[in-house]
């Protein structure tokens, strides 16, 4: 994945006013693209989680998203 030199994006997460039109979605002004891969990540994410039929999943989330906040400090820290 290229990195966007100079660019800095902030996340807008869904809020239910999906629209296909367009290269963004009026909802919540993500690129269709951008809408499509954080999708694929969660049902990458939901599926493992099936698969190990985790008994605490809130902690699978908990630990997913505290190792991706630190691997992404040192990512911008270089």
């Amino acid at each position: 994945m290229i990195r966007l030199k100079g660019v800095d994006m902030k996340f807008s997460p869904c809020v239910g006013q999906c629209t296909d039109e367009g290269t963004h979605c009026a909802g919540c002004g993500r690129t269709h693209e951008e809408v499509a891969e954080t999708k694929k990540l969660i049902m990458d994410l939901v599926n493992y989680a099936h698969k190990m039929n985790y008994d605490n999943p809130a902690d699978f989330a908990g630990f997913v998203a505290r190792t991706m906040l630190f691997k992404l400090q040192i990512l911008n820290s270089n």
